[in-house]
């Protein structure tokens, strides 16, 4: 199992990509966590297999259709998630 944090900058609030997130991930059974920060970028905590995070991270760069992402940095993430939720913003 591996854990990823994300922080995803570009035009990612206000055009679903928390929802987005949240259902793409269920869909490939990662667990976790995304929420908006206060700055305007995306913070996501990400949990299962590497095929299926190598596929959420591939609908990251894209996102929804009105996103648009600039920029993913990713480190590892630590804790144990047993869905995908959507959490309130920081």
């Amino acid at each position: 199992m591996n854990t990823l944090h994300l922080l995803i900058r570009g035009r990612v609030q206000g055009v679903w990509y928390r929802e987005s997130m949240r259902i793409d991930a269920e869909r490939l059974g990662v667990t976790g966590w995304v929420r908006n920060r206060r700055d305007g970028d995306v913070e996501a905590m990400v949990q299962g297999q590497e095929d299926a995070i190598e596929a959420l991270l591939r609908w990251a760069w894209d996102g929804p259709p009105a996103a648009r992402v600039d920029d993913i940095q990713m480190q590892p993430g630590s804790g144990e998630y047993q869905a995908f939720e959507r959490w309130a913003t920081a």
